[in-house]
C-alpha cells in the first residue's frame, strides 16, 4: 500500500458497549465525522464478514459478542487509507472504539479523471495531482484558481489571480505548452465543462468551495479522452458525495474590503439525494499598474461575484439512477480605470441518468445547456495615464448546449474497458459600439457556431502482475458554419457592409498508449505517448479585443493546433517511511499553435493578430515529493522544469527560437502542514522570469510568494481561522501591455467554519 497512514486507535470512555457490541466513531485527523465509511468485521475462527456504512456522525455498529474470538476491523472511505485492526482473544474490553484515519497520499488516492474510471494513482501512467480536502481547507488561497497554483506548472494567463483578471485572461496552462486567454486544458465541473462556450477561458467563481471533495490535475495530453481543448491536460473539481444531512459554512473578512462566503448542505429525504451549494464573494482590490508607472486614471480592480446550485438525484429503481443540477452565476468588475468593466451572467443545467448493471457493466448519460450574456468595455489611456477615452463597449451573448454517452465494465480480472461518445455546440458573437474620439462611430457584430462530434475507447490490460498496458483512442469531427461580420456606420451615410465567412470542417484522431511496469513493491516505471489537439474558439476566430494599449485581432482563418507528445517516469512508494516521490521527463511539440503576433508598435498603441505559427515544443522535468513527518506534520513540493520555444515559424524566421510568452523556465511550490485540533500550513511558489510578447522583448521578473494558514476548534463543529497570502508583500510582475502591471500585495483574511454534524 502506497504511503504511510497515521491511523490512530484509541479505547476512549466515551460509553461503554452494553450487551458486547461493537460500536465506534470513525473521524478524520481533525475529528470531524466520516460519513459513509465502510466498516468491515471479521470475527477470529470464522469464515463470515460483515459490513455497514457509518452514519451521519461517522457512528457504527455490529451486533454481538466477539470477545472470546477476537475480531479484525477494517475501514475503507474516499480520499482516507484504509485501515484494518486486529483485536486478539480478550483484548478488547468492550469500550467504543474510536477509529481516525489519515487522508491517503497522492499514490493511494482514487482518480476518475486519468482514465474516466475510478483508479488508483499507482496503477495509472498519467502524471495528476489530486488535492483533497486537507489541501484544501488548509490552503491560505481565497479562490479555486490559487489553490491549484500548488500544482506546478499549472497557471492563468499573466500570472493574474482570478480576484483581479480580466475573465477573458483566464485560460488554464499545464506544462508550458502555451498561455492565452483560452484554456489549453479542459476544467470540469463533475464531469461537466467550465470552459466558456465561446472563448474557452475560466469563470472560477463558478467552484463551490464548500461544495467540493477534491481536485484533480492531469497534465499532458488528454485529447484520446476528452477531445478538443485537452492539449495540456484537464482540471477536474469532484463535488461532495450526498451520503447524509450534514452542513458546511465558512465565511471570512479581509484586507482589501474583501468578503466572502461560501455553504454546502445536503441531505437524503423519502428516497432523494439533495444539496445546495452557494457562495458570494466581493473585494474593494487593488491598483494594478506598478506604482512608477500609475496616474490619476489607475483605480483599484475590483469585483464580485455570486454563485448558486442545487442538486436533485433519485434511485429510479435498482440500479438506475438519475439526476439534475441547475445553477446561476453573476460576477461584475471594474478593471482598473474608471471606465473599464465587465459584467457576466451565466445560467446552466446539467442532468443525467446511470445505470449500473453487473453483467452489462456502467452506463451514464449527460446533457448540460447554458446560456450567458458577457458585457464589456475597452478603452485608449494617454500616455501619462491621467486620462482614458471609450473606444469599444462589447456585449457576447453566447450559448452551449452538450450531450456525452459513457460505457465502462470489467473484462475479467485482467481487463477494464472504456468506451464513450460526446455531442457540443456553441454559438457565439461579439456585438461592438465602436467609438472614435468618443463618439460612436459604427457597429460591428462578429460570430458564428462550432459543432463537435466526438468518439473514444480505452482499454486498461493487465498483462502481468506488474505491468498494465492501456491503449486508448478517440476521433472527432467539428465545423464552423453560420459565420459572418457586419459593419453598419453611424455617421456620414450609414453604410451597412456583411462579410460571410465560408463553413469550414476538421477532423482529428487522437490515439494513447500508456504503460506501467512495477518494477518492486516501492518502485514503478511508467511511459506514455499519443496525439492532442485543440479547435480555435468562436473568440479566436471572430472576437478582436483591446487591453491597455495592446489591440489584438480576430483571425477567421486559424486551423486547429496540433500535438504530439511522449513523457516516461518513475514513481517511488515508501510506505512504512511515510515517503512518495514522483519524476516525469516529457516532450511535448505543437503544430500550427495559435499565438498573437505583433504586426506593429507605436508610443499609442501595439496592434497584434491571432495566427497559427508554424511549431513549438515544450519539454522538461517535472517532480514531486512528499514525506509524512512525526507529530502529524506533512511536507511535500513540486518542481518544473520547461524549455518551451518556437522551433520553425517560416512567415517570420525572426521568432524562431523564441521562449513562449507567459511560460516561466522554472516553477517550485512547496507545502508544509499540520492537522489536528489546532492546524497550521504553510504554502510557497516560486518561478523564474517570462516574457509577455512573442518578439521576447517584454521581460517579466521572478517572483516568490508564501502564505500561512492557522485554525482552531473551539468546539463541536465550530472552528476559527486565519489566512494570509504574500506575507512578504512584494509586487512582482505580472504583464507589460507595454505598461507594467503588478501582482497583489499582502493579503489577510479571518473567519470560522461550521460543520454539522460534528464530533467532540
Amino acid at each position: 500500500m502506497f504511503s504511510v497512514f497515521f491511523v490512530l486507535v484509541s479505547f476512549v470512555c466515551v460509553a461503554r458497549a452494553q450487551g458486547g457490541a461493537v460500536r465506534g466513531v470513525v473521524v478524520d485527523k481533525s475529528g470531524a465525522a466520516v460519513a459513509g465509511a465502510q466498516v468491515m468485521l471479521i470475527v477470529h475462527r470464522s469464515v463470515d464478514a460483515t459490513g455497514v456504512k457509518t452514519d451521519a456522525e461517522g457512528r457504527f455498529e455490529f451486533a454481538g459478542d466477539p470477545r472470546s474470538f477476537g475480531f479484525t476491523l477494517t475501514v475503507t472511505a474516499e480520499g482516507f487509507n484504509k485501515f484494518e485492526g486486529r483485536w486478539k482473544e480478550g483484548e478488547w474490553d468492550g469500550r467504543e472504539l474510536r477509529l481516525v484515519l489519515a487522508p491517503a497520499s497522492f499514490a493511494e488516492r482514487v482518480t476518475v479523471t486519468a482514465s474516466r474510471t475510478e483508479t488508483r494513482l499507482a496503477e495509472t501512467a498519467a502524471s495528476v495531482v489530486v488535492l483533497g480536502e486537507e489541501e484544501l481547507e488548509t490552503a491560505a488561497a481565497l479562490t479555486a484558481d490559487d489553490v491549484l497554483r500548488q500544482a506546478p506548472g499549472f497557471q492563468l494567463f499573466r500570472r493574474t489571480s482570478s480576484r483581479a483578471a480580466n475573465p477573458t485572461a483566464q485560460g488554464v496552462s499545464l506544462r508550458g505548452v502555451g498561455a492565452s486567454g483560452a484554456s489549453r486544458a479542459v476544467v470540469l465541473y463533475d464531469g461537466v465543462p467550465l470552459n466558456d462556450p465561446f472563448g474557452g477561458w475560466v469563470y472560477w467563481g463558478r467552484v463551490p468551495r464548500a461544495g467540493i471533495g477534491r481536485v484533480e490535475v492531469l497534465r499532458g495530453a488528454s485529447s484520446s479522452l476528452y477531445g478538443s481543448g485537452a492539449l495540456g491536460g484537464v482540471v477536474q473539481f469532484v463535488p461532495r458525495k450526498v451520503e447524509a444531512t450534514q452542513m458546511r459554512f465558512e465565511t471570512s473578512y479581509g484586507t482589501q474590503r474583501t468578503p466572502d462566503a461560501s455553504l454546502y448542505a445536503s441531505t437524503l429525504r423519502k428516497g432523494f439525494e439533495l444539496s445546495l451549494a452557494a457562495q458570494t464573494f466581493g473585494t474593494g482590490g487593488y491598483v494594478l499598474v506598478d506604482e512608477r508607472e500609475r496616474g490619476r486614471v489607475d483605480t483599484p480592480a475590483a469585483s464580485r461575484n455570486a454563485y448558486g446550485e442545487l442538486y436533485v438525484g433519485r434511485e429510479l429503481f435498482e440500479g438506475l439512477s438519475a439526476f439534475v443540477r441547475p445553477s446561476y452565476y453573476g460576477e461584475s468588475r471594474r478593471n482598473g480605470t474608471p471606465q473599464q468593466f465587465n459584467r457576466t451572467h451565466i445560467r446552466q443545467t446539467a442532468a443525467g441518468l446511470t445505470w449500473d448493471d453487473a453483467r452489462a457493466g456502467l452506463f451514464a448519460l449527460r446533457a448540460q445547456a447554458s446560456t450567458q450574456v458577457f458585457d464589456q468595455s475597452f478603452t485608449a489611456v494617454a500616455a501619462d495615464r491621467a486620462s482614458e477615452t471609450l473606444t469599444r463597449l462589447q456585449r457576447v451573448p453566447a450559448q452551449g448546449t452538450g450531450f456525452s454517452f459513457q460505457w465502462s465494465r470489467a473484462a475479467g480480472r485482467r481487463q477494464s474497458l472504456v468506451a464513450g461518445s460526446e455531442w457540443s455546440e456553441a454559438r457565439g458573437a461579439s456585438d461592438e459600439l465602436v467609438y472614435v474620439l468618443g463618439r460612436p462611430s459604427s457597429l460591428v457584430g462578429a460570430g458564428g457556431r462550432a459543432r463537435t462530434e466526438g468518439f473514444y475507447a480505452r482499454d486498461a490490460i493487465r498483462l502481468t502482475d506488474r505491468l498494465v498496458v492501456t491503449p486508448g483512442a478517440r476521433f472527432d469531427r467539428w465545423r464552423n458554419f453560420r459565420a459572418q461580420q457586419t459593419t453598419r456606420a453611424l455617421t456620414g451615410t450609414r453604410a451597412v457592409s456583411t462579410v460571410s465567412f465560408e463553413g469550414r470542417d476538421e477532423t482529428a484522431f487522437s490515439p494513447q498508449l500508456a504503460a506501467v511496469f512495477k518494477v518492486s513493491d516501492t518502485v514503478s516505471l511508467n511511459a506514455t505517448a499519443g496525439r492532442a489537439f485543440r479547435a480555435p474558439t468562436l473568440n479566436e476566430l471572430y472576437r478582436s479585443f483591446r487591453v491597455g494599449n495592446v489591440l489584438t485581432l480576430a483571425d477567421e482563418n486559424l486551423r486547429a493546433e496540433r500535438l504530439t507528445s511522449g513523457e516516461a517516469g518513475l514513481l517511488y512508494n515508501a510506505a512504512r517511511r511515510g515517503a512518495a516521490a514522483r519524476a516525469n521527463f516529457f516532450w511535448m511539440d505543437v503544430t500550427r499553435p495559435v499565438a498573437n503576433l505583433t504586426l506593429s508598435t507605436t508610443p499609442a498603441l501595439i496592434t497584434r493578430r491571432r495566427a497559427n505559427l508554424g511549431r513549438t515544443r515544450s519539454q522538461g522535468l517535472e517532480a514531486e515529493f512528499e514525506q509524512r513527518l512525526a507529530r502529524g506534520w506533512t511536507a511535500s513540493a513540486g518542481y518544473l522544469f520547461v524549455d518551451a520555444r518556437v522551433e520553425r515559424f517560416p512567415a517570420d524566421p525572426t521568432l524562431e527560437g523564441n521562449q513562449l510568452p507567459q511560460v516561466a523556465r522554472q516553477q517550485l511550490s512547496f507545502q508544509l502542514r499540520r492537522a489536528g485540533r489546532t492546524t497550521f500550513a504553510l504554502q510557497g511558489r516560486a518561478s523564474n522570469s517570462q516574457f509577455d510578447d512573442d518578439q521576447n522583448l517584454l521581460r517579466l521578473g521572478g517572483y516568490f510568494t508564501l502564505d500561512a494558514f492557522a485554525s482552531r476548534r473551539l468546539g463541536r463543529g465550530l472552528e476559527v481561522f486565519a489566512a494570509a497570502e504574500n506575507l512578504t508583500g512584494r509586487r512582482y510582475d505580472v504583464g507589460r501591455t507595454p505598461v507594467l502591471t503588478v501582482g497583489p500585495p499582502a493579503f489577510v483574511r479571518v473567519g470560522l467554519r461550521l460543520r454539522f454534524p460534528a464530533t467532540r
